[in-house]
């Protein structure tokens, strides 16, 4: 469930373009106007938005906005303009040219089949280059394995699962696993981006039931480095992705400092798919609201701007 407050009564993306050139225009730029109208527009409202400002002005909103804007709140503004798929392929670049393995994990390893496909064809446009290529270069070893298998592999997405099948496959990570010495990597990745998100979590409870552990320990204990990391977050996304994305949350502000870039990326991308829940997950495991957190971390327009996605404090 979403978090995006739209305006009851909404103005014509017309009207916006013209109030985001007002914004513009003069010494300085009203910032506080542009998180006003941006922060409350839909995916389907923004694109209408940029075409009509290339339109009207014979400039790209993209290119205005980042010289008008600066530092973290442009960034996230600008994330927040582009669609949900570009959106994703853009950032896998990014985390991928910095060598931000854990962000390009989180973003393919939290994807359905079905989003994963198109921000494919997106990578491929924007970029010239499949995103397999990339991943090939930048990535090594079993996360490689595990990465290149989740991006190629079709899936089904419905709720429907085999119990007998289910079983079986808790059998068998676990004898790749905790049963034996040395771990079966190879059964992990077949199993993990082979089944469905319902399977898997299936798996899971029926892992618990058969040897009184958790999968997820389990994975923690056999695995390591960024491979764990794709494992549990397949893991944690077919259980509870809110509760996944509460805790990516949760440690992108714990501590001294902030990561700014983890904190834009989860807010940005999720804010309409299932924001409410991953701050009702974040209340219950953190006893603090997301709201109160993310105001506590950050500052000026920056601050304003990731409130206004969040919606109301509750």
């Amino acid at each position: 469930m979403a978090t995006l407050t739209v305006p009851p009564v909404l103005s014509s993306p017309r009207e916006d373009a013209i109030q985001l050139h007002k914004a513009f225009k003069g010494f300085g730029c009203d910032t506080s106007a542009v998180i006003n109208i941006l922060a409350h527009r839909d995916a389907t409202q923004r694109p209408l938005i940029l075409n009509e400002y290339r339109t009207m002005y014979s400039e790209d909103l993209f290119k205005r906005l980042s010289s008008e804007l600066r530092g973290k709140l442009e960034t996230a503004v600008l994330l927040w303009m582009h669609d949900p798929p570009g959106r994703d392929a853009i950032i896998i670049r990014q985390t991928a040219d910095t060598l931000n393995l854990e962000g390009v994990t989180e973003v393919i390893c939290s994807r359905i089949p079905s989003q994963i496909q198109v921000f494919k064809q997106h990578y491929y446009a924007k970029f010239g280059t499949y995103l397999e290529h990339d991943i090939e270069a930048r990535t090594s070893g079993d996360h490689k394995r595990l990465l290149l298998a989740y991006l190629s592999t079709p899936r089904y997405e419905g709720p429907e699962v085999d119990r007998a099948f289910v079983e079986n496959d808790a059998k068998t990570l676990y004898k790749a696993g905790e049963k034996r010495l040395g771990t079966d990597e190879n059964a992990f990745i077949h199993i993990f981006c082979e089944r469905s998100s319902a399977h898997l979590a299936a798996v899971s409870f029926a892992y618990n039931n058969l040897y009184g552990n958790s999968l997820k320990k389990a994975v923690k204990r056999e695995t390591s480095g960024h491979f764990k990391h794709g494992l549990l977050t397949i893991l944690q996304c077919s259980e509870n992705p809110a509760r996944y994305f509460a805790k990516v949350l949760h440690k992108a502000m714990k501590g001294l400092g902030t990561n700014d870039t983890a904190l834009v990326r989860v807010i940005v991308t999720r804010t309409e798919i299932d924001m409410q829940y991953i701050k009702a997950e974040y209340l219950k495991k953190y006893k603090k609201t997301l709201n109160d957190a993310v105001h506590s971390e950050t500052s000026g327009h920056y601050r304003a701007f990731l409130l206004a996605l969040l919606g109301p404090n509750q």
